[in-house]
């Protein structure tokens, strides 16, 4: 299990165009290789008319379903620079198809590996990319004279807090980072005089983007 990777928390598309030829990259969440492939199959259907369908996918924390294919394009001029910019910029459970319609002009070698990498990345432009960072749900247990103290913690911490119950006591969940939970753990203790009470609830993956946080069960 990784710490922290980057992923998507959703796809994007960009064109481009080269010496006439049309170049439409479509990006894609994916968290299996089932759905990588039936991806491609959706976009080679839907681009049904395009000459090339090349594409890339990399799932997996370890990145143990890897494939790139050139779909007709010369050697080396397009699936493996598309997997070059989704390595280059570390992002995991992604999958890329790049469409292109020919121009009449021939881009050469060169020209088509310029312009298949810059079709990846104006994808991942347009895409919402995030870092899924691995943090535990912490279940803390007060009574009312420690409520303010914890509050300050997570608050100084910037810990969100994922819900509270007020009845005879207080029941509050935080969203505390895997890396910080000793930390937060002696700071809670120390805060309230050991009147608090805490237990781990469940491990989750979270995202803050834009100010908002996005939790994952995986």
């Amino acid at each position: 299990m990784l710490e922290s990777y980057k992923t998507l928390l959703e796809g994007g598309t960009a064109e481009i165009v080269e010496k006439k030829s049309r170049f439409i990259a479509t990006v894609r969440l994916v968290e299996s290789e089932e759905e990588a492939l039936t991806f491609i199959e959706e976009m080679k259907k839907k681009y049904w008319d395009a000459r090339h369908n090349c594409y890339v996918y990399s799932v997996g924390m370890n990145r143990e379903y890897t494939r790139c294919s050139d779909d007709g394009e010369p050697s080396g001029t397009a699936g493996r620079p598309m997997l070059d910019v989704i390595l280059g910029e570390d992002i995991y459970n992604v999958a890329v198809v790049v469409t292109r319609y020919f121009g009449g002009i021939l881009l050469g070698t060169g020209g088509l590996v310029r312009a298949y990498s810059k079709a990846v990345q104006e994808g991942l432009k347009n895409s919402r990319i995030i870092q899924k960072k691995y943090g535990i749900s912490l279940e803390v247990t007060t009574d009312y004279t420690g409520i303010g103290k914890i509050q300050y913690i997570a608050g100084e911490r910037k810990l969100p807090v994922l819900d509270s119950e007020y009845t005879d006591k207080v029941v509050m969940k935080l969203l505390v980072p895997a890396d910080e939970i000793e930390a937060v753990r002696k700071a809670i203790t120390e805060g309230t005089n050991g009147r608090a009470r805490m237990q781990k609830e469940k491990d989750l993956y979270f995202a803050v983007l834009d100010g908002e946080v996005h939790i994952f069960e995986k």
